[in-house]
């Protein structure tokens, strides 16, 4: 029997770090970043990742275009390739969910324990996921992290559930199943590397550079491809 291509499969990634040791170099902002696809067209969206590849290696020498096989990433490519990325990105059958966090503003100590933030921050991005989805089931699929056990992350996502009244968890019931969250590199899945991407351009549209500068001409370029809630706000 041929698997339904219902719902939609969730690509997330993150940039920034989780350290609150800003005199240490942490950076002053976490983004957790998705990009969100209907199953059926999944294939047909991430080949983007080899069309962008392929322009993006017709402007460069030999001896410096980017391999077939070697994974997309954003933080490596010069300023104009990243909008031409993002540009891209924007034209396809796409949204994006993302939550950044000012880990300035955090004076909470328990957010210092290890991981604690990214599982606060996976909260608030599969809540706003599941909204996005219309009560379709929707596929997680994270950017392997060597540091994260991802057993306590889906045992987390299921406390949530367990608890949504007195966690105040507000997920749409059924459209999140932990127990189907997968993770695999960026060079495993093409979709990660979109996810990378889009959580990138945030990043830097919030992050200071070392010279006290941020880069918004990414993230404006995504924006169109920002969820909205029903009244029409992308900001929460």
């Amino acid at each position: 029997m041929q698997e339904s291509k219902d719902g939609f499969v969730v690509y997330i990634d993150e940039s920034g770090d989780e350290g609150f040791r800003f005199d240490h170099g942490s950076s002053r902002w976490f983004v957790l970043g998705s990009v969100i696809i209907p199953r059926a067209r999944e294939l047909e969206v991430v080949k983007l990742i080899d069309n962008v590849r392929d322009t993006l290696n017709q402007h460069r020498p030999a001896q410096h275009q980017i391999p077939k096989k070697k994974p997309l990433h954003f933080r490596d490519l010069r300023h104009e390739a990243r909008k031409y990325f993002a540009q891209q990105i924007a034209q396809a059958e796409l949204q994006t969910v993302c939550v950044l966090i000012n880990k300035t503003f955090i004076n909470n100590y328990n957010f210092n324990q290890e991981q604690r933030l990214y599982f606060y921050a996976v909260r608030l991005l599969v809540e706003r996921v599941s909204w996005c989805c219309h009560n379709q089931k929707a596929y997680l699929v994270f950017s392997n992290r060597s540091s994260l056990d991802y057993s306590n992350l889906c045992d987390y996502l299921k406390y949530l559930e367990e608890n949504r009244k007195k966690l105040n968890y507000r997920a749409a019931p059924g459209v999140i199943d932990p127990d189907k969250m997968e993770t695999f590199s960026a060079g495993k899945r093409l979709g990660l590397q979109l996810a990378d991407a889009i959580a990138s351009s945030y990043f830097y549209a919030v992050e200071p550079s070392p010279y006290g500068l941020t880069e918004e001409a990414y993230a404006r370029i995504l924006f169109p491809r920002a969820y909205r809630s029903e009244n029409g706000e992308v900001w929460d």
